[in-house]
């Protein structure tokens, strides 16, 4: 039996919203989380037959887009059909609703397993691929979300860290190598509970109708979060935390409906003390929150409460 390929939880670091309305964002692949489709029943049979008729549905919006002629991939959806009617389902240890991309990772496995014609784009000189397959990805997503940039597909599917300029600007990126004996820290914290997206992104999309609110985005929201990618990928940490401060600010005050209120004076808290700044993981609402300091045995002894997963350290 052919082994299927693994697709990996993906992290947005940086651009959460904001790249719905063109600013930066930098999102990393998440290797702790992965699921792959397969035939194999798992321990769970309730999960295997949903996840079965979970890709059913996917299937049926696909095949309208296609028959439609609207669809942008070139899947074969005959023998998607045929597996799903033989018990293909996605095996998948990524929490849903948490924010590192359970929907994407879906995606991305039935683009790579389904496709006619795949594009694999590993570096910056297939930048038209790239933008090819975003925008693949992003009207397949769309099932799930209403509304999707195709990112964290693309992230799943490629494993790479991707460095979004604009809508129509993506470059592969190198991280700074993480330092393992380093003080400071990023980090998940769960928050115990899942986020809806769609909801919170109609919600957003309203509130970008007020002036008041497109003006704080474009002069305040990007600015600090440009200036965070800037500072992250360079490994220039001193100016990093000037800006999440700001960041983690900004959120606190904008985006309330996407912090659980429990978390509300907890972010606060961080802003305040400046042992750690919270920053939304995705779309919010839920799931995990990330958490950024320069002395994670400092964040560590103020969150004790919380389970915390460490992703970087430097």
């Amino acid at each position: 039996m052919i082994k299927e390929s693994l697709f990996y939880a993906k992290i947005l670091l940086f651009g959460e919203y904001g790249i719905i309305e063109d600013s930066m964002g930098l999102s990393i692949p998440y290797n702790s989380y992965r699921g792959q489709m397969t035939f194999e029943p798992t321990d769970n049979t309730e999960a295997d037959k949903k996840s079965n008729a979970d890709l059913l549905k996917f299937y049926n919006y696909l095949l309208e887009l296609q028959t439609k002629s609207e669809l942008l991939a070139d899947l074969d959806l005959a023998a998607l059909k045929s597996d799903i009617d033989k018990g293909i389902h996605f095996n998948s240890s990524i929490p849903q609703g948490y924010g590192v991309g359970s929907s994407g990772a879906v995606v991305a496995a039935i683009y790579e397993k389904y496709a006619k014609t795949k594009l694999i784009a590993k570096d910056n000189s297939d930048r038209a691929d790239l933008l090819a397959l975003k925008g693949i990805f992003s009207q397949m997503e769309s099932y799930f979300h209403g509304k999707s940039s195709g990112l964290d597909p693309l992230i799943c599917y490629l494993n790479i860290p991707i460095l979004i300029k604009s809508k129509t600007d993506l470059d592969t990126v190198g991280l700074p190598n993480a330092a393992t004996q380093g003080k400071g820290a990023i980090f998940l914290l769960d928050t115990g509970g899942t986020g809806e997206t769609q909801p919170l992104v109609s919600w957003f999309l309203d509130q970008c109708k007020e002036e008041g609110f497109r003006n704080m985005l474009r002069k305040k929201f990007k600015k600090y979060n440009d200036q965070c990618i800037k500072s992250f990928v360079k490994g220039d940490y001193k100016p990093l935390f000037g800006s999440l401060k700001h960041l983690s600010s900004l959120v606190l005050s904008h985006f309330q409906p996407m912090i659980p209120p429990l978390f509300h004076k907890l972010w606060k808290e961080g802003i305040d003390s400046n042992s750690y700044y919270l920053k939304l993981c995705g779309s919010g609402g839920g799931g995990y929150i990330l958490g950024f300091t320069e002395n994670f045995n400092d964040a560590k002894e103020k969150l004790k409460d919380y389970n915390l997963e460490v992703i970087h350290r430097f």
